[in-house]
């Protein structure tokens, strides 16, 4: 079982939308993870707008992917590397660290994705 940030037990990141790299709601991750999508981040306009222009359109619909297109509030498993890139530009969204994988101290310090913390709600 995955673990989060704080070496507990990973909780879902969200259902609804359903998330995750293996669309099981948690931002679990292994070796064909090469996105490694592991950060459990609160969408807001400026962070999909910001993955947008980057090429990555998460608000659009793409019902033949069964994907219903984000929007702000929504919960969703982030590339560690993509929240990095939105930091450096200004645009990082909120984390919820129960969900964020332990994988995502590679990339991120515990530090930082404190200062972005947001408390669990039920997803």
């Amino acid at each position: 079982m995955d673990k989060n940030v704080f070496g507990e037990p990973l909780i879902t990141c969200s259902t609804a939308p359903i998330t995750g790299f293996y669309r099981d709601g948690c931002c679990n991750t292994g070796e064909d993870d090469l996105g490694v999508h592991t950060v459990c981040a609160v969408m807001t306009d400026d962070f999909l707008e910001f993955s947008k222009s980057r090429g990555n359109d998460l608000s659009t619909p793409r019902p033949e992917f069964n994907f219903p297109g984000l929007k702000e509030g929504d919960r969703w498993c982030l590339c560690a590397g993509r929240w990095v890139e939105a930091y450096n530009f200004g645009c990082a969204p909120k984390v919820v660290l129960e969900a964020t994988n332990e994988k995502t101290l590679e990339f991120i310090d515990i530090d930082t994705l404190i200062q972005f913390a947001v408390k669990e709600v039920s997803s």
